[in-house]
């Protein structure tokens, strides 16, 4: 046999011959054209992303702190009443408050363009302030407190260099007078910027510089806590009598693609589906977490059902017949083996249900949870929003200030869906066994 030909008399390729090399680059080269098309692909998503990334945090980094004044308010003896301290003149306290931060004593007060510097709500926080600290310390009447208030959002965005000191004064937003005011209170030290809490722990508000999240952070964790009831036992509970005690016929086909095909249906169609049917026909609530939670119920379980029924075909069949032949029940071997053994993907799938149920709008938003709500929900039952609508609200409004607070909302809802995912990694690393 030649040296030139194989066992079966095959000739064996000439790794010199021109056309032989000429098919190896050919081969080689669509190797690697599809190997950098892929890392240009992929370089191209993880780019876009950065590039949203950043266009959010840069828009809305500045949310998180605001520009305050600190006011000197005398608690004068005239102002408080001797027999009943609660039926004090607190209005006339705030003002006086008020009036020590404008020239010329209390004109100031009736003067636009210094009124104007604080925010629109100050006046109620500087007077509810005093009444509370006064009346649990009565000792303070006499005394001066130091109290801190918002400036209006003109002025906020001023000091964030947002609004240009050269831009013609017309096109401004504050005219000369104003920013006189302004750097004249900045230098008695009674302006600065603090870290902006009250973006989580204030309600909405009209105003952007007084608005906050912590009716809607209420409202989507009430409104998860639903959904979790219902879709977690609901969906666990199908997936194991689907894969492991339903029979095999055309009816469990059918449901099973049923199953697949609703984790594809657009959230439109459940939120249709809510107003429908939790709304028009079994008169639940409007706008309350409740009727939220059990829309969003219906989005996660198809996905929790599909995670449960993986996790349970990833157990290997001999713990299954090994607990059978030593006399386990059916059901024993799912609830003291299969089950437990299942339970990190189940959670896993569980996780990532209830993230994509944290970011959901469209179906929130058709059973009225993006209504104008300055409370913070109690109950399942209260009127509120969620973090998603709260975000459309918000973007939807016309004060330039709210573009900022639209941003920095979507920055704490990402740090949420973060979260959640990475839990879901976590719990999948730390309890997943493997075979």
């Amino acid at each position: 046999m030649s040296s030139r030909e194989t066992l079966f008399g095959i000739p064996a390729p000439d790794w010199a011959d021109p056309a032989m090399q000429r098919r190896m680059r050919r081969r080689h080269g669509g190797t690697h054209r599809l190997r950098w098309l892929g890392i240009a692909a992929i370089t191209g998503a993880i780019g876009l992303l950065l590039l949203l990334l950043v266009s959010i945090f840069s828009i809305g980094y500045s949310a998180f702190t605001q520009t305050v004044v600190t006011i000197d308010a005398p608690v004068a003896a005239e102002f408080i009443d001797a027999d009943d301290i609660t039926e004090s003149n607190w209005n006339r306290m705030a003002r006086a408050a008020i009036a020590t931060l404008f020239p010329d004593d209390a004109a100031g007060v009736r003067d636009p363009d210094y009124r104007e510097v604080l925010s629109r709500g100050g006046y109620n926080v500087i007077r509810n302030t005093l009444r509370d600290r006064v009346i649990a310390n009565p000792e303070l009447v006499g005394e001066t407190l130091r109290i801190t208030v918002q400036t209006a959002d003109p002025f906020d965005q001023l000091a964030k260099g947002l609004v240009r000191r050269d831009t013609p004064e017309d096109r401004r937003r504050v005219n000369n007078r104003q920013i006189a005011f302004y750097d004249m209170l900045v230098e008695e030290g009674r302006i600065e910027r603090r870290l902006n809490f009250w973006l989580l722990t204030n309600t909405d508000n009209r105003f952007p510089e007084m608005a906050g999240l912590a009716g809607a952070l209420r409202g989507s964790a009430f409104a998860l806590m639903v959904c979790f009831l219902i879709s977690f036992p609901m969906g666990i509970a199908t997936a194991v009598y689907l894969e492991e005690f339903a029979p095999k016929n055309w009816a469990t086909d059918l449901i099973e693609v049923n199953i697949n095909n609703l984790a594809a249906v657009p959230s439109i169609v459940f939120g249709l589906l809510g107003l429908a049917v939790f709304l028009n026909f079994f008169g639940l609530p409007r706008s309350a977490p409740l009727v939220g939670g059990m829309v969003l119920a219906l989005m996660t379980l198809p996905t929790i059902i599909i995670a449960t029924r993986a996790a349970l075909k990833a157990v290997p069949p001999s713990i299954r017949e090994g607990a059978l032949g030593i006399g386990a029940s059916p059901v024993q071997v799912m609830t003291h083996h299969v089950l437990p053994l299942a339970m990190p993907g189940i959670l896993t799938g569980t996780i990532i249900g209830l993230a994509q149920a944290l970011g959901e709008t469209a179906p929130l938003l058709l059973i009225g949870m993006n209504t104008f709500i300055t409370d913070v929900p109690e109950d399942v039952f209260s009127k509120s929003t969620a973090l998603p609508t709260q975000i459309y609200i918000w973007f939807d409004s016309p004060e330039r200030g709210f573009v900022s607070r639209t941003a920095a909302a979507i920055m704490v809802l990402l740090g949420f869906l973060l979260f959640m995912n990475a839990a879901a990694i976590f719990l999948r690393a730390r309890l997943e066994r493997r075979w």
